[in-house]
């Protein structure tokens, strides 16, 4: 569904406020709803873009592509520090072939 915001003096809104205040509106919960591609119009005050809401978590995670499943899921740390995983590249860059008996 495509779906109109009007925001006067707020310069945006969350996509986790805007899956709340859908949920209430549809009577579901927030992990269903999948909201992406939203513009603002030039001067704020109104933002226009698109929601799909689902039946299930399952359903939603078959249909909808992983790029935008993963905009929603908690990050995950990095391990180690850049440094330490700049080296481990450049000796796995190192390491061809076969191991050796």
């Amino acid at each position: 569904m495509v779906v109109d915001i009007i925001h006067p003096g707020k310069a945006n809104l969350s996509k986790e406020e805007l899956k709340e205040k859908l949920a209430t509106m549809y009577r579901t919960t927030a992990d269903v709803v999948m909201p992406f591609g939203f513009k603002t119009d030039f001067g704020g005050g109104r933002t226009t873009g698109f929601a799909l809401i689902y039946d299930n978590v399952d359903v939603m995670q078959k249909i909808e592509p992983n790029y935008r499943l993963a905009r929603f899921r908690p990050k995950k740390d990095k391990a180690g520090g850049r440094r330490q995983r700049k080296e481990l590249k450049n000796r796995k860059k190192k390491v061809s072939g076969k191991k050796k008996d």
